[in-house]
């Protein structure tokens, strides 16, 4: 019977802990959607993070009153001590996107000729821009579609391509690009010779793991080969010279 008060006041104190923790966890993001309503479309909001300090530290405690109010103080100790180990652990290993992913060489390469075709085509250079971009869903395609927005817009090629020269995937074509405003063949020869120069990376890379492999597979076989061909090529010799070299003795 004296054990009912402490039992009952530890739950009290785990159920407000876990309502705490319920108003903390829900108050933030509200604030970052807000955010991002009012954020310009150019610089995403950043993402809340997965696991957030203020989680960890009113868990911990919450876990705490539930071992403490279930088996004594030193479980409420024990599972405090363990809530909050784990949650440092979580808060350090999460860790939240900071924008999209490049794309693959193959995918650049092929948006690169489709840029070149629109352009040889006779697409003024945001129309072909728009529509090479629009393959690509990461950062290279992004920054494209950006830009191809600020030529629409009557932006000058010079300050639409400024911020794309910071991708090392678009600074070439973004300072030829800035330097002329024109739909002509020189663009679309910049576009087709970053094509090429990507296939054939992608080329010394194959050729390259090719020769690589080559090389290791031969290691098995040398292993396998090697002690065969002592025991029945070179041992027999051994042995029969050794016979006759001690007969002769």
């Amino acid at each position: 019977m004296t054990g009912g008060p402490p039992a009952s006041s530890g739950q009290a104190a785990a159920l407000v802990l876990l309502a705490a923790a319920l108003l903390v966890g829900g108050s933030r993001p509200g604030r970052h959607r807000l955010r991002a309503l009012h954020a310009p479309p150019s610089q995403p909001a950043p993402d809340a993070p997965p696991v957030r300090p203020a989680w960890v530290a009113v868990g911990a405690v919450a876990a705490g009153a539930l071992g403490w109010a279930a088996a004594g103080a030193a479980a409420g100790l024990l599972l405090t001590a363990a809530a909050a180990g784990a949650g440092v652990l979580a808060v350090r290993h999460a860790r939240p996107a900071r924008g999209p992913a490049p794309e693959p060489h193959t995918e650049l390469a092929g948006g690169w000729e489709l840029l070149a075709v629109c352009l040889e085509a006779g697409l003024p250079v945001a129309l072909a821009v728009t529509a090479a971009a629009e393959p690509l869903r990461g950062a290279v395609g992004a920054r494209l579609r950006r830009t191809a927005g600020l030529l629409e817009l009557g932006a000058d090629a010079a300050a639409a391509w400024i911020a794309a020269e910071q991708l090392p995937a678009l600074a070439t074509f973004a300072r030829a690009a800035g330097r002329s405003a024109s739909t002509g063949s020189a663009l679309a020869q910049v576009a087709r010779a970053e094509a090429e120069r990507i296939r054939s990376g992608l080329l010394d890379t194959a050729q390259a793991k090719a020769q690589r492999a080559a090389v290791l597979i031969t290691a098995p076989l040398g292993v396998c080969f090697l002690p065969a061909f002592l025991v029945l090529g070179i041992a027999p010799v051994v042995v029969g010279l050794a016979g006759e070299v001690l007969a002769n003795w």
